[in-house]
């Protein structure tokens, strides 16, 4: 899928009419008599997901869809079941969703297939967006969500750390930015030693590597993304049950949402020295996989212990965050498929971020919501840290058995010293297909932050 469904001005453009119980009688007064008269044989209610495409003289003359109504909790996505139903052809609003843009948004994001492996048949759906809609946002922003939802449903056999380095230089090639990576021993070589241990097992086809992306001018400021990039998480010597690891070809999904919003960003042209980190591994067995209670001596200096080869996520993610910290960036954000301590707090649609910039959280809690791209606060408590002490090191890795996205969280906060921190804990995936969503592969917060970098930089 690309972005090219969205169009402006098309005079053609069936009419999708959308209608609730408190205004479907107005709308009733634009149909005609026997259009109603269809409806009505057809049993159509004005009922939040419901549809009914109309007759007209060349075929298809409109379509009704069901929004909530007034007192009704509302889904400003909801309009992105409608692709699922409609034949191929040119659409536009004939009255007004609850957002215009949101609904736009959802539309064309529902239109969405994964069609590596398995061919789908060929859709032919344009929508005629409203004039208020910046097509040139809304298909960047697709094109974003698009290429993580890509590279998450791609399977490890196709995707590991060499193929991601892939992904990230040719993202880099269409914007003129710039790529390095450092690979293998290489790692050690250059201070990287916790990507390198966690990396260490996999084949050499997979060997570890950070991955650096580096786009804009010298002047502007500098904002820096880091992304989990286990391309797939056996669990190491703790292995993890054959159904946890099931969807495992998911953990890299921090490093493909750095990679769409960073895509986002180079296209809007944001006013910013944008850098993205990607420490890309794979969690493997073998006789050289690092061992739990082994300790190794970061790339900040911080000495760590390992209390469980499972947590090892926040282990590349902290050597990353330590060369990220090194320029001190106006901002850094890393994103990462991290705890499940997080999906059982909040389930898998609301990821948890962590900041102590108040100013920074009440902003991105404020584009969460107007982007319908949900994020939930959850607190720095720094009485927790206790839970990390390690009797032989600087700290242990992991935590108790309680407040594990917390722990996990202030963990990676020991590596980082920038004004302005923002960790995000995601899921990544949608179980079950939603509006605008289908089942698979997800981009989650890249909307939400890039509305944020957009009105400090845009």
């Amino acid at each position: 899928m690309d972005a090219g469904f969205f169009a402006q001005g098309s005079a053609s453009a069936i009419p999708i009419w959308f209608v609730n119980a408190q205004t479907y009688a107005d709308v009733r007064k634009l149909l005609g008599s026997e259009t109603c008269a269809f409806a009505d044989a057809a049993g159509f209610q004005p009922t939040a997901g419901r549809h009914l495409l109309l007759p007209g003289p060349g075929g298809l003359g409109g379509v009704l869809f069901g929004l909530e109504g007034a007192d009704e909790p509302k889904d400003p996505f909801l309009p992105g079941r409608l692709t699922q139903h409609l034949p191929d052809g040119v659409y536009r609003f004939a009255t007004e969703p609850h957002d215009a843009r949101l609904a736009a948004l959802a539309f064309a994001l529902g239109l969405y297939r994964f069609t590596r492996y398995r061919k789908a048949e060929a859709r032919n759906i344009v929508l005629d967006l409203p004039l208020s809609v910046d097509r040139a946002d809304l298909e960047r922003i697709v094109e974003g969500v698009t290429l993580a939802r890509d590279l998450v449903n791609t399977p490890a056999n196709d995707l590991g750390p060499a193929e991601l380095e892939g992904a990230a230089r040719a993202l880099a090639a269409s914007h003129g930015a710039h790529v390095a990576s450092i690979v293998g021993d290489d790692l050690l070589a250059q201070n990287f030693p916790l990507i390198h241990a966690v990396g260490r097992a996999a084949a050499v086809t997979a060997a570890p590597r950070l991955v650096d992306l580096t786009w804009g001018r010298s002047g502007d400021p500098p904002v820096t993304l880091v992304g989990k990039g286990v391309c797939f998480d056996t669990g190491g010597l703790g292995i993890k049950p054959d159904a946890a690891m099931l969807n495992m070809k998911k953990d890299m999904g921090g490093a493909a949402t750095a990679l769409a919003l960073a895509h986002m960003i180079m296209s809007r042209g944001l006013k910013v020295r944008l850098r993205v980190l990607i420490p890309a591994v794979e969690n493997s067995v073998a006789g050289s996989s690092f061992r739990p209670r082994d300790v190794y001596t970061s790339r900040k200096g911080i000495t760590v212990e390992i209390g469980h080869t499972d947590a090892e996520g926040r282990l590349v993610l902290a050597d990353a965050l330590a060369l990220a910290d090194e320029d001190a960036p106006e901002l850094i954000a890393d994103f990462a498929t991290l705890t499940g301590a997080a999906r059982v707090a909040l389930g898998p649609d609301v990821p948890a971020f962590f900041t102590d910039d108040d100013v920074l959280a009440d902003d991105l809690t404020k584009c969460a919501a107007a982007q319908n791209d949900p994020l939930w606060r959850l607190p720095l408590w720094q009485p927790y840290e206790a839970m990390l002490e390690s009797k032989v090191a600087d700290i242990n890795n992991v935590g108790g058995s309680q407040g594990g996205a917390i722990t996990a969280a202030l963990f990676l906060h020991r590596f980082v010293s920038a004004r302005s921190w923002l960790h995000l804990d995601l899921f990544a995936w949608t179980p079950a297909a939603k509006a605008g969503r289908p089942e698979g592969g997800e981009c989650q917060a890249a909307r939400a932050l890039y509305a944020l970098l957009a009105a400090r930089y845009g």
